[in-house]
């Protein structure tokens, strides 16, 4: 037998020759300090929502103006402001056509 075997004995003979039984009763203020740390946690889990529902709003509005750049950008770089369409309609009207010869 190792040392852990002879330990493990040892405390059952000694918990077998226990003759009083005491009853089981929860330590002084045990339930108000359960009670405490389950509000702080909470508490804390509603701030870290907070914190994390912050950076997704950031992250959000970067990639916001990220796009409205790129739109800004590519609305400016054509060269035909008449007609900002037309291609569009030539593509439509070209499928159209191929689609009602088949």
């Amino acid at each position: 037998m190792n040392d852990l075997d002879q330990k493990i004995d040892r405390l059952l003979r000694s918990a077998a020759q226990a003759r009083e039984r005491v009853p089981a009763a929860m330590p002084f203020g045990f339930d108000t300090r359960v009670a405490a740390l389950w509000r702080a946690e909470k508490e804390a889990t509603a701030i870290g929502l907070t914190h994390l529902i912050r950076a997704v709003a950031l992250i959000a509005v970067a990639v916001i103006a990220v796009v409205a750049a790129g739109t800004y950008r590519e609305a400016t770089a054509t060269p035909d402001t008449d007609e900002p369409f037309a291609n569009e309609y030539v593509i439509a009207d070209s499928t159209i056509q191929t689609e009602l010869s088949r």
